[in-house]
């Protein structure tokens, strides 16, 4: 049986869109092209499939093409065409296994579930693409791997962080009526990664502390300002959270409680509208509250929470409320940052078209 399946084509000029389109259609395949407008792939009724629907798109296009099986002659040439598929397979794992180390680099603003599951796929495009095991798989599927370790890692830290400070747990947070951003933020960090159950009362500064109750963001209170953190910095200082995103919500609640620009973030007066919306729209502090702890759920999604969700652990454990979905997070993202959300274009499925039948495409000459 012969080894390899050629494809010869001509592509017209013109669609100008005909080229890319083919050209990435058979590097999805696998396909390495060994002359110009040569391309090869070793022989497999899948292989002859993609070969045959290529080849058809590039007739219906107004180009030519022909198929062929056969064998080299020359068996250096045959090595040199396995040598190329496993340089480019080689290309492809070195690619894959860069972006994995870097979402896992220090100071890297990455969801990493987001991260893992496409790389995951990624690499499972190109391992079904390797037709001659090419060196440089094993060290893509390490970084993958890594990924998948630092989640479970600070999966675990999180969760002991929950289990951790017991004296903060079951009680009564106070802080001063007409509650604002950073203890909009304050409330939401107390939620979400102290006290899931954790009970919010508004009062006068001067009045008596009642037992078990913790006093923030009011003047000699258990958490507040300290040197030139805001109350929601103090909280993650001295609570602990190794956690990109919650450092990020807090460079901007940094910003607007302290009508400072030292941190600068592009989602800044994004999310100061929001608040100040939330704010004007709703008297109560108790309701301003439950309207800002989604918000704060996206924010921290978007800014580069390792998500527990994809783990199914909630951030702050049973009874916490689940936050919106990804996507919503990334127009969420896109949208305090002031760009426009980019469309989906719809993806073609395989499934959609006629089954095409064992026979090769008919091939034409153009007088």
């Amino acid at each position: 049986m012969p080894r390899w399946l050629i494809l010869v084509h001509r592509i017209p000029p013109r669609p100008l869109y005909l080229r890319a389109k083919i050209r990435q259609r058979l590097a999805a395949a696998g396909a390495v092209a060994v002359k110009n407008a040569v391309y090869l792939l070793p022989q497999s009724a899948e292989a002859l499939e993609d070969l045959q629907w290529i080849a058809q798109e590039i007739v219906a296009g107004g180009g030519d093409a022909h198929l062929f099986d056969g064998d080299f002659v020359d068996g250096v040439a045959a090595d040199a065409a396995i040598a190329q598929f496993r340089q480019t397979r080689n290309a492809d794992y070195e690619a894959l296994a860069a972006e994995a180390r870097a979402a896992i680099k220090p100071g890297a603003l990455t969801d990493l579930a987001a991260a893992h599951a496409r790389l995951t796929r990624r690499l499972d495009e190109i391992r079904r693409i390797d037709f001659f095991n090419a060196s440089g798989r094993a060290a893509a599927e390490k970084a993958v791997a890594a990924i998948e370790a630092r989640m479970k890692k600070d999966q675990k830290e999180e969760t002991q962080m929950l289990k951790a400070n017991p004296e903060l747990r079951g009680k009564t947070w106070v802080t001063r009526p007409d509650i604002r951003i950073d203890r909009l933020a304050s409330a939401w960090f107390i939620r979400r990664f102290i006290d899931p159950k954790a009970r919010f009362r508004f009062d006068d500064p001067k009045a008596a502390k009642r037992e078990g109750e913790i006093r923030f963001d009011m003047v000699g209170g258990d958490f507040t300002h300290e040197e030139d953190r805001c109350t929601f910095e103090t909280l993650v200082r001295r609570i602990g959270l190794p956690d990109k995103g919650v450092r990020a919500i807090a460079e901007i609640v940094h910003d607007l409680d302290l009508k400072e620009a030292k941190y600068d973030r592009p989602e800044t007066a994004g999310v100061r509208t929001m608040l100040e919306g939330i704010i004007g729209r709703f008297p109560s502090d108790t309701e301003r509250i439950e309207r800002a702890l989604p918000l704060f759920d996206d924010l921290h999604e978007a800014m580069g929470s390792r998500s527990r969700r994809s783990a199914g652990v909630s951030p702050a454990g049973p009874g916490a409320s689940r936050p919106r979905t990804r996507q919503d997070s990334k127009h969420l993202l896109v949208t305090l940052s002031g760009e426009t959300p980019p469309s989906q274009p719809a993806r073609r499925q395989r499934s959609g078209r006629e089954p095409l039948g064992p026979r090769k495409p008919t091939l034409r000459t153009r007088k």
